[in-house]
């Protein structure tokens, strides 16, 4: 247990905004088939804002506690803000997680930038920061703000 630091377990123990939004405006789900976490995020959103989000992890400790994190940070950000956040910021965020551990945060990141997709597709809207994004890419396809150590 001492890989994780106190803001850790408690995103892990006490997850925030667990379940799915009804009728959400945009949903994003994602997975890695390298260590088999899967994310759905689901947001709400009122002139652009991010007013609520959720999300339904299955995975290890460290998926649960960065798709807490990330949906606590989205929530009252534009879209805009929501899509310029990296996962860097997720981890910082949460304190560190250990270096086996940072893919997780790129599966909150990318879970979190596919419902902003799938809420643009659904209004016409197009964001700079979605542009060259794609919701079906590969883990490995995506650049990591953060190396992962073998």
């Amino acid at each position: 247990m001492a890989m994780y630091n106190t803001k850790v377990m408690e995103h892990f123990t006490n997850p925030h905004n667990v379940g799915e939004i009804e009728n959400a405006d945009g949903i994003g789900t994602y997975g890695s088939p390298v260590c088999g976490d899967m994310m759905q995020i689901s947001i709400k959103v009122e002139d652009d804002v991010i007013v609520d989000a959720k999300f339904k992890t299955f995975g290890c400790g460290s998926a649960i506690a960065s798709s807490s994190m990330a949906t606590e940070m989205i929530i009252g950000k534009t879209i805009d803000e929501a899509l310029s956040m990296t996962n860097k910021q997720i981890v910082d965020e949460l304190g560190g997680l250990p270096p086996v551990k940072i893919h997780c945060s790129v599966l909150a990141d990318h879970a979190i930038k596919s419902a902003i997709y799938d809420y643009a597709e659904k209004n016409g809207k197009t964001y700079a920061g979605l542009e060259g994004f794609d919701p079906n890419a590969e883990e490995d396809d995506h650049h990591h703000d953060i190396e992962e150590e073998e």
